[in-house]
């Protein structure tokens, strides 16, 4: 074989192998365009209950039809959420978890937001399971309401938590504040200590039915502290961040009445930018594989289209769309 022929043969070789490699590049960017630009959701620390729940929802849409790719990503929480997905640049292929009153201090200009135009781009998709308040005391204490507290010692929550929070303000409203004697323990040792009667009492709070709460109620019988309506309203007006809501008898192993308690409400949101197929898309998936969820973790049984109006926003166009077609019913302040 004459040199010519040789090189003439090594250079078709690479021709071939080039073709190929541009026709593979060429497929998968094809591919990669049949399912669309992959859509990032930010629900804060890997660590963290929204988190989790991100991760659930995420495989669950992920594999509903192959039409959606969603990438989790950590992120630093409900705050910088909103910020990030206000000041995304490269389209509106962002998602992100926060509780609507987050939502609302950012459109208004409020701490820790600066004022900005673009915050009034964020639209509601859908809820997801709320960060709900527990007042837990054992059946057997004695204890029916938050006035039989007085006296007795009561784990409040972890410092500076929903739960925390959330005791000190009832029991302020209730005219309970300092007769109730709060003791700063750390979860893993407040269940115990209810369980040997050391305290009269734990607040917890997460998406119910909250699996701590769950194995309590199998080991020993348990009661839920209930607000009555006047004090529902009361503490909703010194709070505009809370809502109230319905613990359902049932939901607990003895708990055989509903109970009423407080809520901070979580969305999941986007912004204007994101195209109205996509956020069609997003929400067909979710509720057509929520069955699917609550089947992997019960607490998406609350999730339902009447929690609609906790979302606080306008919902994006493809995803009001949707609930048009499905006939749920929307609030007008949603449209």
């Amino acid at each position: 074989m004459t040199r010519r022929r040789l090189l003439a043969l090594i250079w078709g070789a690479i021709f071939v192998a080039l073709s190929a490699a541009s026709a593979g590049t060429r497929a998968t960017a094809a591919a990669a365009d049949a399912v669309g630009p992959a859509v990032v959701v930010h629900a804060g620390k890997a660590t963290g209950t929204y988190y989790l729940l991100a991760q659930q929802f995420v495989e669950a849409i992920g594999s509903a039809d192959g039409k959606l790719r969603l990438d989790l990503q950590e992120s630093q929480g409900s705050v910088q959420n909103v910020i990030d997905a206000a000041h995304q640049h490269g389209g509106g292929g962002l998602v992100f978890t926060a509780p609507p009153s987050i939502v609302a201090q950012a459109r208004k200009g409020e701490k820790p937001f600066k004022r900005d135009a673009r915050y009034n781009d964020i639209r509601a998709l859908f809820t997801i399971p709320y960060v709900t308040v527990h007042w837990v005391v054992r059946a057997d204490s004695g204890i029916a309401s938050f006035a039989d507290l007085a006296g007795k010692p009561f784990v409040p929550g972890a410092r500076g938590s929903v739960a925390e929070r959330q005791t000190a303000s009832v029991l302020g409203l209730l005219g309970l504040d300092g007769k109730v004697p709060l003791l700063d323990i750390d979860a893993d040792s407040a269940l115990p200590a209810l369980r040997d009667r050391q305290v009269s009492g734990v607040a917890l709070a997460g998406p119910y039915p909250l699996p701590a709460v769950a194995d309590l109620a199998k080991a020993m019988p348990i009661r839920l502290l209930s607000l009555s309506p006047i004090e529902t309203a009361r503490a909703m007006r010194s709070d505009d961040s809370v809502i109230a809501t319905t613990i359902p008898k049932g939901a607990y192993p003895g708990v055989d009445e509903d109970v009423t308690t407080l809520a901070i409400p979580v969305g999941v949101y986007t912004t204007k930018a994101m195209s109205e197929a996509t956020a069609y898309a997003l929400t067909e998936a979710f509720w057509t594989r929520k069955a699917e969820l609550e089947k992997e973790n019960p607490v998406w049984r609350a999730t339902t289209p009447a929690t609609l109006p906790a979302l606080g926003v306008k919902l994006h166009p493809g995803a009001l769309r949707y609930y048009k077609e499905a006939k749920v019913p929307v609030p007008a302040a949603l449209r």
